[in-house]
Formats: structure tokens, sequence, C-alpha cells
């Protein structure tokens, strides 16, 4: 199992520019495979990587992930090609649907058509991706260009898919998925089977599957679990975390978290790379003093 981090915003930390590409620097040097960062309110996921791809020299970097409805995927394309450049190759897009808190309340744009809208933006997407023109007409975008970026080689797509025809539809057209707030049931019972069977079936390789998790070395895991409780009590009330949630039996967010010492949590992502567990993204929080470094350093010794 490959094992990456999540460098950039979330669970009430926003860190700043410099210190997101030191927090890169610090885990490619710990030997860990990738660097993810969330597209949420702070800065762009996309253009950061960018700057981050300059200033690092090994570790794969991808959002996770940037939602498609507030850009066209031309821009998108865009974007994620020029960071392929800057990261000499290294650049994996993710892309997904958002929450309908986002794109309804925050933004005022429609959240309906939620699974036709990604057919269509992926097929207009990933020939743009892999430096190919693309010629399309649908219900929602109707697309007649190409991108030509000097240097620019094609990016692998994942997307976010909880759902059952989202993570099919994952499974048929992108590399792979990354999930969040699933624990090993969920993933066992629900994220594994659903994605490779799809990808099988349409005659594809096999998929990633990113599991995103909270994670912490602690020495007071009572203390860090009550910590975890409420930097990750937001995802509680969102709908397609709390289904997922309920899918593995978990009535807290806490309750997928991997905290305790190295034999404990590293006993649990074996079990995660029993199931088919690909990759690990972690969300490192910071549990209790000298938690954060130790986590980092525990992950690059994995």
């Amino acid at each position: 199992m490959r094992i990456g981090m999540m460098i950039g915003e979330g669970a009430g930390e926003s860190p700043t520019l410099d210190e997101i590409i030191q927090r890169a620097q610090r885990i490619e040097a710990a030997g860990l495979s990738s660097g993810w960062m969330a597209n949420i309110f702070a800065y762009d996921a996309i253009n950061v990587l960018g700057l981050v791809g300059r200033e690092t020299k090994r570790i794969e970097l991808g959002t996770a992930v940037v939602p498609t409805y507030p850009r066209h995927p031309y821009a998108i394309a865009q974007q994620a090609l020029t960071t392929q450049v800057a990261s000499h190759g290294r650049f994996t897009l993710g892309i997904g649907l958002s929450h309908q808190v986002v794109i309804e309340k925050m933004l005022g744009m429609s959240y309906a058509r939620r699974v036709s809208h990604m057919k269509e933006y992926l097929a207009v997407i990933k020939p743009l991706l892999r430096g190919e023109p693309v010629k399309y007409r649908g219900e929602e975008y109707r697309v007649n260009l190409e991108l030509k970026p000097p240097g620019a080689t094609p990016v692998p797509i994942i997307m976010a898919a909880l759902g059952p025809k989202m993570l099919e539809l994952c499974g048929r057209e992108a590399a792979g998925t990354l999930t969040w707030m699933a624990g090993h049931k969920a993933l066992k019972e629900h994220v594994v089977p659903r994605i490779t069977t799809a990808a099988r079936d349409a005659g594809n390789a096999a998929p990633r599957v990113i599991a995103g998790m909270p994670i912490a070395i602690a020495n007071d895991t009572i203390k860090a679990r009550e910590v975890a409780a409420k930097v990750f009590a937001i995802y509680r009330d969102l709908p397609a975390y709390r289904t997922m949630l309920d899918r593995g039996g978990a009535a807290e967010p806490v309750d997928v978290a991997l905290v305790g010492d190295p034999a404990t949590v590293k006993g649990e992502l074996k079990r995660l790379e029993d199931i088919g567990v690909t990759d690990l993204c972690a969300f490192v929080f910071h549990a209790e003093p000298g938690a954060f470094e130790r986590t980092v350093d525990f992950l690059g010794s994995f």
C-alpha cells in the first residue's frame, strides 16, 4: 500500500502557502509516496500543487478533490496540464461533486443532475487531459477544442465516489477513487467490490482505492480520540459522509479514525491493505504535542 498524506486545508486548519510547501518537503524527506490537497475555501489546490511541484522532486501530488460544478472542464484541464508540467509529470487530478450545501446554498447552482453531470464532465475533460482534441455535444456541455501546453504529459484522473452509481462510473471512467469517512467495513463491503467490479467489466486496469483517514500516533489514546471527535465532527452532518459512516456502522467520524500506538495503527493499515485499499491518504491531526511529527515519521517507515 502506498502511503500519502493531506498537506493543506481541512478540519479547522488552514496552513499558509509556505507551510504547505514545507510540509510537502517534510513528507517527501520522510519517505511518503504522495501529498494531497483539498480545494475548499482557502487556496486553489491545483495552483498550489504546481508551486509545490517546483519545490519537491519525487512525491506524487494530487487534489483531493476539486469540485466540478464551479469550473468548466476546459478550465480545470488547462490548470491540471500546467501543474503537470510544473511538477514534471507527478500530478494526479482528483475531482468530485462537492456537497449540496456548497453547490446550491453557497454558489447558487443546481445539484440535481449529479451522475449525468459527472458523465458529461468526464467526456470532456478526459481527452483534454490526454492532450487530445474533444468534440462533444451533450445537455450540459458543448465543446470543440484542444489544449497543447508545451511539455505537458497526460494527467491521471481520480474521482471522489461514495454512492453506488458514482463508484460504478468511477470504475468505468477513472483511474480510481479517493474516499473520506469510509472505515474498514464500508471499504470492504461497499467501495472496493463496486469499483473493482465496474473496472473489470469495462476491461480496465485494477483501480486505485485511496482511503482518506484521520490518523495519529498518540501516547494518550483517549485524549487523542477526544481531539478527533471535535475536529472531525463537521463531517457527521454532511449527507454523503453520514451515509458512508452508516454503511460502516460508525456512529461518529472519530469511529473511523486510526489512533493509537505504532503497532495498533500498523495493524489497522494492514487490514485495509488486505481488503484491496491501494493507497492511504492520511489526514494527520494534532492529537497531542509531538503527535504530528511522530505520525509523519511512522508513515514514512510503514
